[in-house]
């Protein structure tokens, strides 16, 4: 920015401080005043934001690694829904220092130099009224666009935050989308904000549900259909009914503050007693049942923990038992003979690669193949090379000796592979890793020993499983992966079929809504099975569990209808085409609903992948009658 356009909207601030001038936002106006009151800085000043010593970033992703991970997802997913380009989708913890960063890999040096760093600092009391900082601050969801930035440095920047709150009610993190477009107005991010604040409250509440995982945890609605979505209330209570944690939902539906209900009984809130409660909790909360409070108010609920048995004298068995694959679904008989294939070489130290689309269960069948194995009792330890920034990879695969670089820990960090000593180190998305990490992984698997940044050689007794959704053929081809690293790892590789050429998909059905469905049995009506059968499936074995999931949570008298499906499952059937006397047109009509599936109806995306403009694929939707 010209600094003459700088000190423009210096004059713009002091004149609305002074002023108060007619149709200014409040929370704009009120920031502005606090960064010259209160944190005395200078609109005008043209420095980049302050960025932490690399021992620093790795500790705040380590104090936040849950969030980290349940937000990984979130980001991507939200990413894609804004179209990609353009936008940088930021996590930051609750100080403003930004620990992840999803963009397209072009417009990377794009944020990078409007100071959206990994590690940057974007505090509202560093970097004056921005979309991180002031939503830290006003602890609500906020859009600062262009000219409500106070630094004219940042006036370039359109960002939408919305905050992420603990089950304690404290600020945990900051989900942001920010935008370099010049052209974008403060209207098109209605849009964003809402797309913002739901991925936020979507962390929020798995970030709550993993929190108090294996303990009492009381999900509520006004509507039995809400239950398992976003907006229901959450309670947790230890053993004897003391209220742990509310969720901001649960405060919204009970009227009630949150010094109200923490720390008191739940005895004192419905009007069913702490026993009866507890002798509805299930392991996975399916089925939901009436509950009224003790003002009267009527909501659906269910509870999950541990129910609550007499408890039986244990035999001692006179051997370990061997855990079978009991975590995976096998009956597809080629999948079987895979999985026999690659127990027999993992048992005598051969490396495995597993390939398969995204979604498909390869960290899933890594793991049966530890739980399976003579290691059985020691650590799995799993790590997305692809969900890690590549200037912390190499402290999160080899760890570093305290002290080592400026703002380590005293005591250091063990990597990643150390920690998997003596039993299994899982390497998801190998053909991501960056091409120096290779070379020292390739070394740790000759030697057999790990170097921890500014640390001695230290022996690991490791095994490794890999995989990949890429062809790393391709990729060493040209020259992204080392071709001696892939012929390491690559000592059986195993193709995991997409879940639409899977033989056992009925079985899965049955064995995945088992699992989700605990305690509670749960039938599938003869059209719903249909339908969940004869779907696509783009995003595989993950996406047919979290279908499955909801529909546990959502189903009343334990069993799921056609109705109760998703709208994209219930439309006639992917790739079963009747016969036609036009099979070319039906050919076309079929591929275009298998594009939108894998896109999730992404129309730049599919268009993309058809070779076709958006033009052109509104015109062939339009023609063949498809409708979302």
């Amino acid at each position: 920015m010209r600094s003459a356009d700088i000190s423009r909207h210096a004059r713009q601030v002091i004149d609305v401080t002074q002023g108060h001038p007619q149709g200014c936002d409040p929370s704009i106006v009120r920031s502005w005043q606090r960064c010259l009151e209160d944190y005395h800085l200078d609109p005008a000043q043209n420095i980049a934001p302050t960025v932490l010593e690399h021992g620093r970033i790795l500790e705040g992703r380590e104090r936040l690694q849950q969030v980290l991970h349940i937000a990984g997802h979130e980001m991507n997913s939200l990413h894609q829904q804004l179209s990609g380009a353009g936008h940088a989708v930021l996590l930051t913890d609750a100080r403003g220092v930004i620990l992840n960063c999803v963009t397209a890999p072009a417009e990377r040096k794009v944020f990078e130099h409007a100071g959206l760093w990994l590690g940057a600092d974007w505090s509202e009391a560093r970097e004056g009224t921005n979309g991180i900082g002031t939503c830290m601050v006003e602890r609500q969801a906020l859009t600062i666009h262009q000219d409500e930035h106070f630094r004219g440095r940042h006036t370039g920047l359109t960002c939408s935050a919305s905050p992420v709150f603990d089950p304690q009610g404290e600020l945990l993190a900051v989900l942001d989308v920010s935008s370099a477009r010049h052209e974008v107005s403060r209207q098109s991010q209605f849009h964003t904000m809402a797309l913002v604040n739901l991925s936020a409250k979507i962390i929020e509440s798995s970030y709550f549900l993993h929190h108090f995982e294996g303990q009492w945890l009381l999900r509520f609605h006004l509507q039995a259909q809400s239950l398992g979505l976003f907006s229901e209330g959450m309670l947790a209570f230890d053993g004897d009914g003391v209220i742990c944690a509310v969720n901001q939902s649960a405060l919204n539906l009970l009227g009630k503050a949150r010094d109200g209900l923490v720390g008191h009984n739940i005895d004192g809130l419905f009007d069913s007693s702490g026993d009866e409660l507890f002798a509805r909790a299930t392991p996975q909360a399916s089925a939901s049942w009436p509950l009224c409070t003790r003002d009267g108010r009527y909501l659906f609920a269910a509870l999950r923990g541990p129910a609550r048995t007499v408890p039986t004298p244990v035999r001692v068995q006179p051997e370990p038992v061997r855990v079978q694959t009991s975590s995976i679904c096998l009956g597809d008989e080629a999948l079987q003979n895979d999985f026999r294939r690659a127990l027999r070489v993992f048992e005598r130290d051969v490396p495995l690669l597993i390939n398969g689309e995204t979604g498909s269960g390869k960290e899933a069948f890594a793991k049966a193949v530890h739980q399976a194995s003579l290691r059985a009792g020691q650590s799995f330890v799993a790590l997305n090379c692809a969900a890690i920034p590549e200037s912390l990879i190499e402290s999160e695969l080899f760890g570093y000796r305290g002290g080592s670089f400026t703002g380590a820990r005293k005591e250091g960090m063990q990597g990643k592979l150390q920690q998997a000593d003596g039993g299994t180190l899982f390497l998801d998305e190998i053909g991501d890793m960056p091409l120096a990490m290779q070379t020292r992984l390739l070394r740790v698997l000759e030697d057999r020993l790990v170097v921890p940044i500014g640390g001695e050689p230290q022996a690991v007794n490791v095994r490794i499983i890999s995989a990949t959704h890429r062809n790393l053929l391709e990729r060493v081809a040209e020259g992204s992966f080392r071709e001696d690293l892939f012929y390491r790892l690559n000592g059986l590789e195993i193709a995991l079929p997409a879940l639409r050429d899977r033989s056992d998909k009925s079985q899965l059905l049955d064995f995945l809504l088992a699992e989700e469905a605990g305690q509670e049995p749960l039938v599938i009506q003869h059209e719903a099975r249909d339908a969940l059968l004869n779907f696509s499936w783009p995003g595989n074995v993950r996406q047919m569990r979290n279908v499955l999931r909801t529909l546990a949570a959502l189903c009343e008298g334990g069993e799921i209808k056609l109705q109760d499906l998703p709208a994209n499952v219930r439309i006639a059937p992917v790739g079963v085409v009747a016969p036609s006397e036009q099979p070319l047109e039906e050919a076309e009509k079929m591929a275009l609903l298998m594009a939108l599936q894998l896109h999730r109806w992404h129309m730049t995306h599919t268009a993309l992948q058809l070779g076709v403009s958006r033009n052109t694929l509104y015109r062939k939707l339009r023609k063949h009658g498809i409708e979302r």
